[in-house]
């Protein structure tokens, strides 16, 4: 038992550990702003930016997808912003950013819709035409994924919280 404590509390602390700059913060700031702002959109404007748009691009079941889309991008992008579970918050942002690449971009390299997905509404659709549209969503998975690398820095929750000795057990 004692042995299973210690572990799981060597895995949160290695989880919460990093050995980044204080520079970071830049990145998380940037990258968690973004991501709580356009998740807070999903809930104001929900036909142009939640399941509207989900609809329009065919993402099965918008009426769920759009809400829950904008949790992940509220709660985690808030999470970063924090520094507080940095590299678990990243991950969801991750895997979002490559959907949104797949149904959105992907489409407008090839010209055509695909596997549901809308076809690209450009007027010349190709590499640069997707390169145009992506600019954003690259940054945003390179940024999260930059943060699952690296961690939160050296200013973050996550940095005081990996500090903390656990207390002794009985």
């Amino acid at each position: 038992m004692i042995h299973t404590v210690r572990s799981s509390t060597q895995y949160a602390r290695r989880l919460l550990e990093s050995r980044a700059p204080r520079s970071v913060v830049l990145i998380r700031l940037a990258v968690g702003f973004i991501f709580a702002a356009e998740g807070v959109q999903k809930f104001l404007y929900p036909a142009e930016l939640g399941s509207g748009r989900f609809a329009k691009i065919g993402i099965p079941a918008p009426e769920v997808m759009g809400p829950f889309v904008g949790a992940v991008e509220l709660v985690c992008g808030a999470l970063l912003l924090l520094g507080l579970l940095t590299r678990l918050a990243a991950l969801p942002l991750v895997i979002n950013m490559l959907v949104a690449l797949l149904s959105t971009k992907l489409p407008i390299l090839l010209g055509h819709g695909f596997w549901g997905f809308a076809a690209p509404s450009v007027a010349r659709p190709g590499f640069w035409a997707m390169a145009h549209a992506a600019r954003t969503d690259l940054a945003m998975l390179l940024g999260a994924l930059f943060l699952l690398i690296v961690g939160a820095g050296a200013w973050s929750l996550d940095a005081v919280l990996s500090k903390r000795r656990p207390h002794p057990l009985p």
